[in-house]
């Protein structure tokens, strides 16, 4: 207290130094004198305590807008504005008029496309972070020089402007990208080139009492593949007798058929199988426990793991979306 009382006193002294050298000279007066009170007490009267309102408060920060949040990762509002911009030009550069009902509903779906894009691509990274998967930046640079020695300097440089980016955020973008393709191959590796096959064959018709009526034609001993010639509506398996080749699990369009022939044994027959198809009668003719899988498969297999994972991903995710896309 007595050294707020001091301070006090040497502003006191100095306002009245400062009025004393800007006031106009006046006329001589005799010196007052000098009072027996102690001068701390008039200090504390003369400076009152700072009021609140003579407090400037904290600026309030400003939260900048979104368009989603993903497991509590922000996706900006102009983030994603910019990359729909960029694509609903590449959409009208491809002659895609946004004023016709099918330009409309082609620039909605757009929309929904590429919020779906930035959403997965945040999925991937905190799943790629979470398994401890980077790309490094020498990664990047090696990828940024193949990319130019490919087109070119001068059309990687009218690339850049054409698509309104700098280097440093085609780089950032060419990362995501690359840590997606690594987790994606992450997945699809994790797929065995091995699996047990069945082979089968099914009959496909419109109606369940169809379906049932030729089941009983077999079951008496009726010859499969003759009754598959007569009366399948799969035209891309009717002339082989509604032979399905061989196969591993996951490669059929009809999942129904699939889980059904995959429960029986060779020569074994199954109940009536309802799909979006029709209604089926499947027959399994061998099985093989360990069989190489077809290139072809081996990638459909691949390609669906892939999408499983995502699905998981989006699944078990805390999702936010502030758009309406």
């Amino acid at each position: 207290m007595r050294q707020i009382r001091l301070l006090a006193l040497l502003v006191l002294i100095l306002l009245v130094l400062v009025s004393a050298c800007e006031a106009p000279p006046a006329e001589p007066t005799p010196a007052p004198e000098v009072p027996t009170a102690q001068p701390e007490e008039t200090v504390d009267e003369a400076v009152p305590e700072p009021t609140e309102a003579a407090i400037t408060p904290e600026p309030t920060p400003v939260q900048e807008p979104l368009a989603a949040l993903v497991n509590g990762e922000a996706i900006p509002l102009a983030e994603f504005e910019r990359q729909l911009a960029r694509y609903e030009t590449s959409m009208i550069a491809s002659g895609l008029d946004a004023s016709t009902p099918e330009g409309e509903a082609a620039f909605a779906q757009g929309r929904q496309w590429v919020l779906d894009l930035m959403i997965e691509q945040a999925l991937i990274e905190q799943s790629a972070i979470a398994a401890g998967v980077t790309v490094s930046d020498s990664e990047v640079d090696e990828t940024v020089a193949s990319i130019r020695d490919e087109v070119g300097e001068e059309a990687f440089s009218d690339w850049l402007d054409q698509e309104g980016i700098g280097l440093e955020e085609m780089r950032d973008q060419l990362r995501s990208d690359m840590l997606a393709t690594a987790m994606a191959n992450r997945i699809a590796e994790a797929v065995p080139p091995q699996a047990e096959h069945v082979h089968a064959r099914h009959i496909v018709v419109g109606t369940e009492e169809e379906a049932r009526r030729i089941l009983s034609q077999l079951q008496a001993g009726g010859d499969f593949a003759a009754l598959a010639r007569m009366h399948s509506q799969d035209l891309s398996t009717r002339d082989l007798g509604g032979d399905l080749g061989v196969f591993p699990l996951g490669v059929l369009t009809s999942e129904e058929v699939e889980v059904a022939v995959f429960a029986l044994q060779p020569g074994q027959i199954g109940d009536v199988v309802e799909s979006e198809l029709g209604y089926h009668v499947v027959q399994v003719v061998e099985r093989f426990p360990d069989r190489p899988v077809e290139e072809e498969n081996l990638r459909l297999l691949r390609d669906q793991a892939v999408r499983d994972w995502l699905e998981q991903l989006r699944a078990t995710a805390e999702i936010q979306v502030f758009v309406t896309p």
